[in-house]
C-alpha cells in the first residue's frame, strides 16, 4: 500500500491533472484518491465494440449508427452504438462497477480512472480494412499509447504502471478483416491461402497486443467470432435466398478461432504477467441463432431492424443507401438488431460469457477473475 505521502501526491495528480470529473475518486482522511484496487478498463476493436467512436471521425453512414432507430431500448437516442441499446463493453463495465466507458475520441471527455473505448466500427486488424473510412487497431493503439503516456507523465512512472497493470483490455477485431474481401471477393484473399490470410489477420492483432503489453497492459479479454457467414447480411446475399450460411466465410472464422487461443497461450508463456479470457462466442452465437428460444429469443436468423431478405440489408434507420426499412415491435425477441450486430439482449448475454462462464466456455480466466486478479 503506497505511503500517505505518495497516496497524497497521486491523488493531487489525479485532480489536478487527469480526472476533475470522475465520480470513481474517493475521500478519503480529507483528500480526493483512487480507490486501491481500482481496475479501469480500456476496449479496442470494431463495431460490435464501438460505443460512438465513429461518430468524431470523417466517415460515411455506413460506419455510424448515430440515428434512430438505434439506441431506442435504452438509451432512448441514437449514441452510435450498433445495437438497439447497450453492447457487451457496456454490460462488462457494469459488471465490474465501472461507468459507460466514453469514446476516447468524445470532445472533451478526459475521465480516464476508468478507461477509455478506441473501438471503431468497420475496422479490423490490418491497416487496409476500410482504409480512410475508419480507425483501424494500429491507430486505436497509437491513441491508447498517447493515453499512456500522459499517465506516465502526470502520475509517474510506478503509479502509471500499477494503473495500466491493473487494467482490463477487451479487443474484438478480426470479422471485417474476413468478411469483407470474402464479399467483394478481393484479389488478396484470391492470391494467398486462407490459412495464411488468417495468420497475417493475427500476426497483426498479436502486434498489438505486445505493444499493449509494452505500455503495461497484463490483462487482456477476447470473444471469438461468429460464425460470419451466418449473419443475417451474408444470409441476404446467398443465391436463391435459401437462407443457408455462407461456409467459405464461417471457414475462415473457424480458423482464426482455431489459430487464436494457440497464440495467446504462446504469449502467456513468453511474457511475464500476462493473463487472458476468450470466451466462446462462434458457440454462443451459434446456439442463440439455430435454437432461439432456449435463450428468450422468437427469432434467430432475421434481423429486427433492416430489409430484404432476413432484413439483412443495412438499411435501418433510412439513412444508407437504402432509405426503405422494416422495424420489428420488440429488439428483446431477436438475436440480431440489424444486418449484422446483436440485440442489447443478446449483447446482456455474451456479456454474462465473458463476465462469469464456466471454463468450459471461458478460458482460461473469465473478466471476473481477471478483475480481481
Amino acid at each position: 500500500m503506497a505511503t500517505p505521502t505518495k497516496l497524497y501526491t497521486l491523488c493531487f495528480l489525479l485532480l489536478a491533472f487527469l480526472f476533475p470529473f470522475s465520480n470513481s475518486l474517493q475521500l478519503d482522511g480529507g483528500k480526493l484518491c483512487l480507490p486501491e484496487k481500482q481496475a479501469s478498463l480500456f476496449i479496442f476493436g470494431d463495431s460490435f465494440f464501438d460505443a460512438g467512436s465513429n461518430n468524431y471521425i470523417n466517415t460515411t453512414t455506413g460506419f455510424q449508427a448515430n440515428f434512430g432507430p438505434y439506441g431506442e431500448s435504452f438509451f432512448k437516442y441514437p449514441t452510435g452504438r450498433f445495437s438497439d441499446g447497450r453492447i457487451v463493453p457496456d454490460f462488462i463495465a457494469e459488471y465490474a462497477k465501472l461507468p459507460l466507458i466514453t469514446p476516447y475520441l468524445h470532445p472533451g471527455y478526459n475521465r480516464y480512472i476508468d478507461g477509455a473505448n478506441f473501438a471503431s466500427a468497420g475496422s479490423g486488424a490490418l491497416v487496409e480494412t476500410q482504409q480512410g473510412s475508419v480507425t483501424d487497431l494500429h491507430s486505436q493503439l497509437s491513441f491508447f499509447k498517447n493515453l499512456a503516456r500522459l499517465f506516465r507523465k502526470n502520475l509517474g512512472n510506478t503509479e502509471a504502471k500499477t494503473f495500466l497493470g491493473r487494467a482490463v483490455y477487451l479487443i474484438n477485431t478480426g470479422g471485417n478483416d474476413y468478411s469483407i474481401p470474402f464479399i467483394t471477393n478481393s484479389s488478396l484473399l484470391q492470391s494467398i491461402s486462407q490459412q495464411e490470410f488468417v495468420d497475417m489477420v493475427i500476426g497483426n492483432l498479436t502486434t498489438v497486443i505486445k505493444e499493449i503489453y509494452k505500455e503495461g497492459g497484463r490483462k487482456f479479454g477476447f470473444l471469438s467470432l461468429p460464425p460470419l457467414g451466418c449473419l443475417p447480411s451474408t444470409r441476404a446475399l446467398k443465391p436463391g435466398n435459401t437462407g443457408a450460411c455462407f461456409e467459405g466465410m464461417t471457414a475462415l472464422a473457424k480458423l482464426h478461432n482455431e489459430a487464436f487461443p494457440k497464440v495467446l497461450q504462446k504469449l502467456e508463456r513468453q511474457l511475464n504477467g500476462f493473463r487472458y479470457s476468450i470466451a466462446d462466442g462462434y458457440t454462443a452465437f451459434s446456439e442463440r441463432i439455430n435454437n432461439p428460444s432456449k435463450y428468450g429469443f422468437k427469432e434467430g436468423k432475421i434481423a429486427c431492424c433492416g430489409s430484404g431478405p432476413y432484413r439483412g440489408t443495412p438499411s435501418c434507420g433510412g439513412k444508407r443507401s437504402v432509405k426503405e426499412y422494416e422495424l420489428c415491435e420488440n429488439a428483446s425477441d431477436h438475436v440480431f438488431f440489424d444486418f449484422g450486430h446483436p440485440s442489447e439482449r443478446a449483447n446482456q448475454q455474451f456479456a454474462k460469457l465473458m463476465w462469469s462462464g464456466t471454463s468450459n466456455v471461458t478460458a482460461p480466466y473469465n473478466l471476473k477473475a481477471l478483475f480481481e486478479l
